[in-house]
């Protein structure tokens, strides 16, 4: 695991229907969140598309070792995969 000094998570292999509010309540349980962005929005889906990719920023860095333990958690019909991000930034 990574040491305490990123705030910010990737998650992967998300359903193409799942949204933002989803994904806050999912990993809002965790811990406070200071941001979450959740790509491609829905206004960059002009074609389908396959799956999604999540970032939280939590306000602790101690919620991300907790976070990754959501690995392998399915949700709607996949299983998630949760990563520290080492720039501590969620990208745009």
């Amino acid at each position: 695991m990574v040491s305490g000094s990123t705030r910010v998570i990737q998650v992967t292999n998300i359903a193409p229907q799942a949204t933002k509010d989803q994904m806050q309540t999912l990993f809002g349980y965790l811990g406070k969140i200071d941001d979450i962005r959740l790509y491609p929005t829905i206004r960059d889906v002009s074609c389908p598309v396959q799956s999604r990719i999540c970032y939280v920023k939590y306000y602790d860095s101690a919620t991300v070792n907790v976070a990754q333990h959501m690995t392998n958690t399915v949700f709607i019909d996949r299983a998630l995969i949760v990563i520290p991000m080492q720039s501590g930034e969620i990208p745009d």
